[in-house]
């Protein structure tokens, strides 16, 4: 029997997060774990008039490609995917990994090797997400990987990813409406301010968001959604912050990560696990030092961290920021391979100050 809640994320993710409209063309992606979800998105599109072209991917095949290729393999840019992020209406992207520390033994090295060669189109989908002539989603479909590292049974785990999608619920897209509301009156009140401080157990930092926008992250480019977000002035940042949870990315953690900026830039950067592997991306290229985003997670019904980027960086009462490269649509200028979002939970202590008035104290708004 089919999982309605399956299908009310497929009818969200086509109607909702990216509009498809009859005669655009689709890209779909995930692994043959997404199956349902597939299928369900597939129908979807062709209900909406659209062009699916699905693309699956099988598990392994990253891993052997880092294992295996050669320096100018790891350089190249398949023209199916180039074609796809230069060309296409809409891009929805499932997560789905069968073993999601598939990467956990490939050197750095060689990742940030494919990084810099793969800029390129993510530049190009940066800017064209930003002029709306794409749109882009990524969204997720819960398995057991997923669910080990959450430590969560499966069962529970699904619960945990519908509810907080919304798709638990008869009208997803009514909630997310409502979401949208209650962002854009914090989006709004921020219109025309300069400057931000970030004062409390774990960080003493200041940074400029003069003439910088602040976006509405209410379920379209990622779902599940629920934040506010801009890009610094790439030069402001000053002082300090050490992030409460792991930073996870291509099957490690580096826990306990301390950055300490001048001028913008992480002069100084530790961590308590895998610091070299920090250090080794933010060399990756010179605006990997740099500040790309700042934002605030606002989703309630996501409390708890899981070692996955897409709901930990939404947790209400928290905030984050990414490294490396910036949102055109935010005014952000910063250029790099990366964006790598690290996670600071505010609900036990710490305030936002903004323009000298206090926004967000405890993992709550104020004002």
């Amino acid at each position: 029997m089919a999982d309605p809640r399956v299908e009310r994320l497929a009818s969200v993710l086509v109607r909702y997060s990216t509009n498809v409209q009859p005669g655009e063309h689709i890209a779909v992606r995930g692994t043959p774990e997404a199956a349902p979800l597939i299928l369900a998105v597939h129908e979807e599109i062709l209900k909406a008039g659209g062009h699916p072209e699905v693309l699956v991917d099988l598990t392994g095949i990253e891993e052997a490609f880092f294992r295996l290729a050669s320096d100018e393999q790891l350089k190249a840019i398949s023209p199916v995917r180039k074609l796809i992020t230069e060309a296409f209406d809409s891009i929805i992207s499932i997560r789905s990994d069968q073993n999601t520390r598939e990467l956990s033994g490939i050197s750095p090295a060689r990742q940030r090797l494919r990084r810099k060669a793969l800029m390129p189109l993510m530049k190009a989908q940066m800017e064209r997400g930003a002029s709306g002539a794409l749109k882009w989603c990524v969204t997720l479909y819960p398995t057991a990987s997923y669910a080990q590292e959450a430590d969560m049974s499966l069962r529970d785990y699904e619960h945990f990813v519908y509810s907080a999608c919304f798709c638990d619920q008869e009208d997803p897209v009514a909630r997310w409406n409502e979401v949208h509301a209650m962002q854009q009156r914090m989006v709004d009140w921020l219109v025309g301010k300069k400057a931000v401080r970030v004062c409390g157990p774990n960080a003493d930092l200041t940074l400029s968001i003069e003439g910088r926008t602040f976006l509405n992250s209410d379920g379209h480019h990622n779902m599940p959604s629920g934040e506010i977000y801009t890009g610094p002035v790439e030069d402001s940042a000053e002082g300090w912050v050490r992030f409460t949870y792991p930073a996870v990315t291509s099957g490690l953690e580096v826990e306990g990560i301390e950055l300490h900026f001048e001028k913008g830039r992480v002069v100084e950067a530790t961590a308590e696990k895998n610091q070299d592997f920090l250090l080794e991306m933010l060399e990756t290229d010179p605006g990997a030092r740099y500040l790309g985003e700042f934002a605030i997670g606002t989703n309630d019904g996501i409390q708890r961290f899981t070692k996955n980027i897409l709901f930990d960086e939404k947790i209400g009462g928290s905030f984050h920021m990414a490294v490396g490269a910036g949102y055109p649509e935010t005014g952000s200028k910063n250029e790099s391979a990366i964006h790598w979002d690290m996670i600071c939970d505010m609900r036990d202590g710490g305030e936002i100050y903004i323009d000298d008035e206090l926004f967000y104290k405890n993992g709550a708004f104020v004002v």
